[in-house]
């Protein structure tokens, strides 16, 4: 399916951002590129992928036409972090770096991306959002914010560079397995499953298929549009 393709998917360590690249990797697409802040978390299993070192929240330091001396296809942006507390205790340190690694980070990404694109007359940029950015949810106010805006990036960016043969849309994760769901205990799981209609956590390969399909030739019609993968929990 991606065969000659390449792809680079931002925060390629966690468990969304490996199942995306394994996904592809298993669908033909042989040239795949992640970004961590660590070189040292990379796993074994993941030599398939080519690693670039970059802190998403220093971005502005960084030379991108020295770190990506290459073209691309497709473009995730799944690198994501929270720092959560009630909007009265949060500080502004905790605003500005999820808003710098969530945001601001694809504005840079996608200003030096998009221009291949353009030039080549294709490519496809997906967008992981989150369920919270349709929602709202107490204690998140700045990672809300920040899926939030992705939204309006989506639509925006979508209506800019449909002419150039590139589609822009995102996903949004509900509630995902993760080693964060797999630390509480059964009365705060079963709070959560009693929100979600299907009754069940999703699978971080559940999210790789929705990504996986807003990048293959099914999806050439769709653009500005935001794949909710939930289980119900939010019915948008």
């Amino acid at each position: 399916m991606f065969k000659d393709k390449k792809l680079l998917v931002t925060g390629g360590t966690g468990s969304i951002g490996s199942s995306i690249c394994n996904y592809f990797s298993n669908n033909g697409c042989e040239d795949i590129y992640s970004t961590t802040t660590n070189l040292d978390k990379v796993k074994l299993s993941q030599d398939y992928i080519k690693f670039k070192e970059l802190n998403l929240n220093k971005i502005e330091n960084y030379n991108l036409d020295k770190l990506f001396d290459f073209d691309i296809d497709y473009l995730v942006l799944n690198a994501g972090l929270n720092r959560d507390n009630i909007f009265l205790r949060m500080s502004s340190d905790d605003w500005k770096s999820v808003i710098n690694v969530n945001l601001n980070s694809s504005f840079h990404l996608l200003k030096y991306f998009t221009k291949k694109m353009v030039k080549k007359k294709y490519g496809r940029v997906v967008f992981i959002s989150s369920v919270v950015a349709h929602t709202g949810n107490p204690g998140q106010v700045n990672y809300t914010a920040s899926k939030a805006a992705i939204s309006g990036m989506v639509k925006s960016l979508a209506l800019e560079l449909s002419t150039r043969n590139i589609t822009v849309n995102s996903v949004a994760p509900g509630f995902i397995k993760s080693n964060m769901t797999d630390r509480l205990n059964n009365d705060q799981k079963n709070a959560i499953l009693d929100r979600i209609p299907m009754k069940k956590l999703g699978d971080s390969d559940d999210i790789a298929k929705a990504v996986g399909f807003l990048c293959s030739e099914n999806a050439n019609y769709i653009t500005g549009q935001t794949l909710h993968v939930n289980g119900g929990l939010a019915l948008i």
